[in-house]
């Protein structure tokens, strides 16, 4: 996106762009964002401290530095790579038949899927997920049964994880788990930095015939310390052109299905 097309942008988009600038640069300045952006210098400082409050960036004297977005919350990674995660959750919600049950995981490109599962024309499906973001997206959708396991809230990721939500469980089967990912390496597999919810992620894998990747492709450039899933685990991957060719590539020599949307 050229700096004259970034002129005018709506307020919410112009902060998801400065966050993706503080991701690709580490660091931005109050001076170059007004002049890349057409808009007054009182106006950026303004989106910084928005963002500073938000947990997406540390301010400084002129501008801005990154932070490490593993541990971000929900709200400020919903601004990361939006466009991309809208199209990876519609090809996702577009294998999604009558009848089926669905496990959604927790995540920004899951609640995409959710949102677009209220737009399908579907008589009825059943969506298991342990995040209360997601269920309050489908709570009024008729087509939706929806069922919720019990845990422990991570606030960070409004999700629900530990022995009660494993419990509740193993009890299930699904047709399709739609995973999300802090990480992804085409030779280890799905990587997420929170080890509780890499243990339920285990068992959502366990109860589900098809397990289906959903990760923009900033996600191939990090590694975490627990594995979720390893790449004989997978059926398949939706991810976005940008993703690393290379990586594509020896995913698709192991057998995962990889869609680039």
């Amino acid at each position: 996106m050229s700096q004259v097309s970034e002129r005018g942008l709506m307020i919410e988009e112009r902060r998801r762009r400065i966050c993706e600038l503080l991701r690709e640069e580490g660091r931005v300045t109050v001076e170059a964002l007004a002049a890349r952006f057409g808009t007054s210098q009182v106006t950026i400082r303004a989106d910084l401290s928005t963002l500073e409050s938000a947990g997406a960036l540390t301010r400084t004297h002129g501008g801005a530095l990154s932070v490490l977005d593993a541990d971000q919350p929900l709200n400020v990674k919903q601004l990361q790579h939006r466009p991309e995660k809208q199209r990876i959750a519609a090809a996702a919600a577009a294998l999604i038949r009558d009848d089926e049950t669905i496990v959604l995981d927790s995540g920004t490109t899951t609640a995409e899927i959710a949102r677009r599962i209220r737009t399908l024309e579907l008589k009825s499906i059943n969506v298991i997920t342990n995040a209360l973001n997601i269920a309050a997206l489908l709570i009024d959708v008729p087509s939706v049964r929806l069922i919720v396991p019990g845990g422990i809230l991570r606030r960070e990721s409004n999700s629900l994880s530990g022995p009660m939500a494993e419990t509740a469980l193993a009890a299930l089967q699904a047709n399709r788990l739609y995973l999300g990912a802090d990480g992804v390496d085409p030779q280890i597999g799905v990587m997420t930095p929170h080890l509780a919810e890499a243990e339920l992620n285990a068992k959502m894998i366990a109860i589900s015939r098809e397990v289906v990747v959903v990760a923009d492709s900033s996600k191939f450039t990090r590694r975490n310390i627990s594995l979720i899933a390893r790449v004989e685990q997978l059926h398949m991957l939706i991810t976005d052109h940008a993703a690393p060719a290379d990586a594509v590539e020896q995913l698709r020599q192991r057998g995962v299905e990889v869609r680039l949307v």
